[in-house]
């Protein structure tokens, strides 16, 4: 009798509890989750200490609650594991219950954990936390791995592109031109408390050649940030030659210019203001061709505790004759550990001017989304209209898609924008 007793005692150990082994062939569980989708929710800001592209690595810290997002398509049961090595204790929390694993193994196996089942379509999540451990870390976990259903499109999550797809999808309202001669944008931005997350980019004014907005940079630190692509095409703004740079023509007080790349190459500004949730702000951006395949850009703000418009930059961009074209706002996060996070922005009063000095009331806007979206790596992310404007909302791990194409429609104002064009500079 002792060999039944000896084989009871195996199975607990390599399949790390006394729990019901699976009914199946382990080998089944051949579809790979990366933790690309993990994030430590109980503080953000330390997942890019544990979690990278090979997996969650130095994971130290009790209290440290590691989470895992997917997205099903419909309710289902995913039968599911770890691909993990270590000497510790661990708990899964999953479908409101808690799994404690002990880890027995030097090199990366498959662990078996349990049945996931998703009651209704949307996000779901398995959570990760430390009980015990005999090392200084309690476990290296290369990836969740699950049994692929018969439909392989049924789950939805990051696969690739570790930066960008942690950073989240970006959201757009894509607007039209009244008129092929639009000189002037004006809009409004006002960011609801506790919306202001850190690593947002609220974009109020962008175009084809640039965008104009506001930025939540730290805990102590937003921007005001102004920027033009130069024609030239390149992440890398040292390869610009001479005649394709981008000419700063004058800044505000206080702001800050420079180049920028990654992202494309040009011109950049910004301006440190530590701008408020609650409080609207107004944006204003003007594309002026010169005549001699020249443009220039100007952008300017306008802060209601001042009651003035202050100058940000005037760029020129050569190789340019263009009026305002392609018209959009968007909402971006640029902090991939923020990614879990969710944001929204409010986008009020969009008029544009033309050349004649004409003034356009901008109502309706299309709903976008970027690649990120568009591959449905993620697909926390939506928009509409709401207190007789726009908003953009993403990242967080919400359900309340937007479908990418969507027209949107805000109520008209009727009153244009008072601004004197003479007191500007």
């Amino acid at each position: 009798m002792k060999q039944p007793v000896l084989l009871f005692v195996f199975l607990c150990l390599t399949l790390l509890t006394c729990k019901q082994a699976p009914t199946f062939d382990i080998s089944e569980l051949n579809t790979p989750l990366a933790t690309a989708n993990s994030w430590v929710i109980n503080d953000v800001e330390r997942s890019s200490d544990i979690i990278t592209k090979d997996g969650i690595t130095n994971w130290q810290h009790q209290e440290d609650t590691i989470r895992t997002y997917f997205y099903t398509e419909k309710e289902t049961t995913i039968p599911f594991g770890i691909i993990a090595k270590g000497f510790s204790e661990i708990s899964v929390s999953y479908n409101d219950k808690t799994e404690n694993i002990k880890l027995l193994n030097a090199e990366f196996d498959t662990i078996y954990i349990g049945d996931y089942i998703a009651t209704s379509k949307g996000y779901q999540y398995i959570d990760l936390q430390g009980i015990t451990k005999t090392d200084s870390t309690f476990a290296d976990i290369k990836s969740f791995i699950y049994q692929q259903p018969q439909d392989s499109t049924l789950l939805k999550y990051l696969k690739d592109d570790f930066y960008f797809g942690r950073r989240g999808p970006s959201t757009h309202l894509v607007f039209e031109t009244p008129t092929d001669d639009i000189e002037w944008m004006y809009s409004e931005i006002e960011i609801d408390k506790g919306e202001d997350v850190k690593g947002s980019y609220f974009m109020a004014n962008g175009f084809g050649e640039g965008y104009y907005g506001i930025q939540v940079n730290s805990d102590t630190e937003r921007r005001i940030l102004f920027s033009i692509w130069s024609p030239f095409k390149t992440d890398d703004p040292n390869s610009i030659p001479d005649d394709q740079k981008i000419k700063l023509l004058k800044k505000g007080e206080g702001v800050t210019s420079g180049e920028f790349g990654n992202e494309g190459s040009g011109g950049q500004s910004y301006k440190v203001f530590n701008w408020n949730a609650g409080t609207r702000y107004g944006f204003l951006t003007n594309v002026k061709s010169n005549g001699d395949n020249t443009t220039d850009y100007t952008s300017y703000f306008f802060d209601p505790e001042t009651n003035q418009w202050h100058l940000i930059a005037s760029f020129r961009r050569p190789i340019t004759d263009t009026y305002v074209t392609r018209p959009y706002s968007f909402l971006e996060n640029f902090i991939p550990d923020t990614g879990a996070l969710a944001r929204r922005g409010g986008f009020y009063n969009q008029w544009m001017r033309d050349s004649k000095g004409q003034w356009y009331e901008i109502t309706e806007a299309k709903f976008s989304a970027d690649a990120t979206a568009r591959k449905d790596a993620r697909l926390d992310y939506s928009g509409g209209s709401a207190n007789n404007g726009f908003y953009l909302k993403n990242c967080g791990f919400t359900d309340d898609l937007t479908v990418i194409g969507t027209k949107l429609s805000r109520t008209e104002l009727g009153i244009s924008p008072n601004i004197n064009f003479k007191d500007l500079d």
